[in-house]
């Protein structure tokens, strides 16, 4: 029962976490030092893809008919625009491709440390504070999905790309990019959701292959019991989202960055001094 609880609290901090841009990664880290699941790596391995999966299907239920070219309730028109939008989806997705499929596992070596996440945090907290600034009395380029254009997108993907950097935040990144290039708060969150659908869905597969399905009758529970909560809680996180961006900017997530950045710094700093 304890290891349910904790696998519960797991993937309630996901499902907040993977959406909001603050950092999956920099919570899980600071999760996993209070929480231990007693389990082997390949099993812990495997948990974090699964929960991952659990957010990003909830990302396709919510805006399946959006996302569904061949829904008989749209137009021609809209169908069409629907297309257009997987489009640029799968182009906005190219940038992390071309670097994630032969650097990731590099990437996980060198950079999948405290201190780099400490770093990310803190880095894209104060560039969400100084873009939301300069962008204050601006108008929007972009107030609508279908006025992205392909070098809008390329540049957004660029910026995902950068999360295969740990604890930047792959909806961080995106949304950074995104408004930096003029695009409006709505949009920026609103495909940085759908970038997510080929980027989590492709590392999770490729995760999946490396690490297999040999597991215990309780530790499949466990992966589902994660992969419900964080379905759940995904919903709530993006609606959360949405209505809060309609009447505020992004700088409240900068500052908590910045503190969640400072807390992680000085907890492995000072937890190395005493080793």
């Amino acid at each position: 029962m304890l290891e349910a609880l904790k696998v519960i609290i797991f993937g309630i901090v996901e499902g907040i976490t993977e959406w909001l841009p603050i950092s999956s990664t920099g919570h899980l880290i600071l999760l996993e030092e209070l929480l231990h699941l007693k389990q082997n790596q390949a099993f812990l391995d495997m948990f974090y893809v699964v929960i991952q999966l659990g957010a990003i299907l909830a990302v396709v239920v919510m805006y399946f008919h959006k996302l569904n070219p061949f829904s008989p309730k749209k137009t021609q028109k809209q169908k069409m625009l629907t297309i257009q939008l997987w489009v640029k989806v799968i182009i906005g997705s190219i940038p992390a491709m071309l670097i994630g499929l032969p650097f990731n596992d590099f990437i996980e070596e060198k950079f999948n440390n405290s201190y780099v996440v400490a770093a990310t945090l803190i880095i894209y907290g104060i560039l969400f504070i100084v873009i939301e600034n300069y962008q204050k009395d601006k108008q929007p380029k972009v107030e609508k999905l279908s006025q992205l254009t392909i070098q809008t997108v390329l540049i957004i993907g660029v910026f995902q790309a950068l999360a295969l950097i740990p604890g930047t935040s792959r909806s961080g990144a995106t949304i950074v990019g995104a408004l930096l290039i003029g695009v409006s708060r709505g949009v920026a969150a609103e495909f940085t959701f759908f970038l997510a659908i080929p980027a989590m869905f492709g590392a999770s597969f490729l995760k999946l292959i490396k690490f297999g399905l040999n597991f215990t009758g309780m530790q499949v529970f466990l992966l589902l019991l994660g992969t419900v909560v964080s379905f759940a809680v995904s919903i709530l996180a993006i609606k959360f989202l949405m209505q809060y961006i309609r009447k505020h900017d992004f700088k409240v997530f900068g500052y908590y960055r910045i503190v969640l950045g400072v807390i992680v710094l000085l907890y492995f700093g000072i937890k190395t001094l005493l080793a």
